[in-house]
């Protein structure tokens, strides 16, 4: 087996084992041999797992002999965010605080791509918590851009987006609660998804900012990207936020053609601090979908300034609350003290099992929790979140997408921003609104400078995907 064959789309290398040009387990010793000369450049991975991955392969080589029922995603390899729960498999969410915490049990995502024979290989870098945009806050060790290796490949889904690119992995997950699937998209010229909020089961996803985040796929091209999204979204009982919506196969809606569709470019996408690179490739690729057949007019969103501010209050302070569950007595990490005194236990065992972000995130999210100040800060983003969420669904009325850049910047140098978190901050100018209205949104690669990739969103309406991968499939085949 010639090993060009990784760097085919998922959807081929599933047709090629489907149809025994290449044995299930030949592909899977081809992309562990891969991953073990690549790792060393890229260190995409904290866990792997190999033995139960060759296995799998096994197994879905004797179904294929017997001509039993294949699943859509037979036999292919797919990296998991280390904040998805896998059962038995070490989940760490890049925290020294979950250094070896096994759970017992599969998130749901896992157990559907399990019964679409997809098999899981390991478990990807990531922020610590999914806190930053970087992938270089993880306990483990930063992971490296594939296409320049001084750069971040950004985060927190660093891990899932490098390994697609490196061709460590034939498809992705990741987690999105600002951005944290298409920034790294973006920073390494892959596809990635953040659906509509409840669309996806959040049941096993370790929470960081429960009303904001979402599993979505990071894939080579858009339609593995439609494929895996298929596989995964669909209502979930075991989920309190799962929409009552029935699952959908959006292979369906990859169709070549844009003409008559409504784009809408908001002015403050492309506001001070956007890279005059970036502007000038965004506005190409709308010129391009123009010529296909769309039309744009440039519109303004006046609470849109405030998305940022309001995105982190709530995120923080929903992370306050979440990571309180973090004692180290019930598991996690615990240091080893005489003392009987419980704040003794809980304040050290918390100071030497977060990161400096993390920290951070808690105090800030602590502060506008606090009795005080809840009404001057957390109530006024809620308040605020409405407000940009009804300006969006009026702008919905007369247009069916918006187009604006993924990332406001080109992939910058690994260090470069980490001693300054303002600056980190605002680098997810562009990806929080998604997030704060629910509604989803999809980053694909539109070209590259000098070497470094520079990523294009578009975002539709609620329950929209279909629309998201029309646009995007069409601009990719063109």
């Amino acid at each position: 087996m010639k090993s060009y064959i990784l760097k085919l789309p998922a959807v081929e290398i599933i047709n090629r084992i489907k149809g025994q040009e290449i044995s299930a387990e030949e592909y899977m010793i081809k992309l562990f041999e891969r991953i073990e000369r690549e790792e060393r450049k890229i260190h995409a991975f904290i866990t792997l797992t190999k033995d139960s991955a060759l296995s799998q392969a096994r197994i879905i080589d004797r179904k294929i002999k017997k001509n039993e029922k294949l699943g859509r995603l037979c036999g292919i390899g797919i990296a998991v965010k280390d904040n998805i729960c896998t059962d038995g498999v070490r989940t760490t969410c890049g925290s020294r605080i979950l250094e070896n915490f096994i759970p017992p049990y599969d998130a749901t995502v896992i157990e559907r791509i399990k019964s679409e024979d997809g098999i899981v290989i390991g478990k990807t870098n990531m922020d610590e918590f999914a806190m930053g945009s970087t992938t270089e806050y993880s306990y483990f060790g930063p992971t490296f851009n594939p296409w320049d290796r001084e750069r971040v490949p950004g985060g927190s889904s660093g891990g899932s987006a490098a390994a697609i690119a490196s061709h460590e992995a034939g498809l992705a997950l990741g987690a999105d609660t600002g951005g944290s699937i298409r920034c790294p998209s973006s920073f390494c010229s892959t596809v990635g998804l953040k659906g509509t909020y409840g669309l996806v089961s959040r049941y096993g996803l370790i929470s960081y900012g429960n009303s904001l985040e979402q599993i979505g796929p990071i894939t080579k091209d858009v339609k593995d990207c439609a494929l895996l999204f298929s596989c995964i979204s669909g209502h979930d009982s075991k989920d309190s936020t799962s929409l009552p919506y029935p699952a959908k196969d959006y292979t369906k809606a990859l169709v070549d053609d844009v003409k008559g569709l409504k784009i809408g470019v908001v002015k403050e996408f492309f506001g001070e601090g956007t890279d005059e690179v970036v502007v000038k490739y965004v506005w190409n690729s709308i010129k391009k979908l123009e010529s296909l057949g769309a039309s744009y007019d440039e519109l303004s969103l006046k609470f849109l300034e405030y998305a940022l501010p309001t995105y982190y209050i709530i995120a923080m302070s929903e992370a306050s609350s979440n990571l309180a569950r973090y004692d180290g007595l019930r598991y996690g990490l615990r240091v080893p003290n005489k003392s009987y005194d419980w704040n003794t236990i809980f304040s050290k065992n918390r100071k030497l099992g977060f990161g400096l972000e993390v920290k951070r995130r808690i105090i800030l999210g602590t502060y506008a929790l606090s009795a005080g100040y809840f009404q001057a800060y957390y109530l006024k983003a809620q308040k605020i979140r409405t407000l940009i969420r009804r300006e969006f669904d009026q702008i919905f009325k007369n247009h069916d997408v918006l187009i604006c850049p993924t990332m406001p910047i080109l992939p910058f140098k690994l260090g470069e921003k980490i001693k300054d978190p303002l600056e980190m901050y605002m680098c997810d100018i562009d990806t929080v609104p998604a997030n704060l209205t629910g509604m989803p949104a999809i980053s694909i690669p539109c070209g590259f400078y000098h070497n470094l990739p520079i990523g294009l969103q578009i975002i539709a309406q609620i329950y929209r995907e279909d629309l998201l991968f029309r646009v995007a499939y069409t601009f990719e085949q063109n």
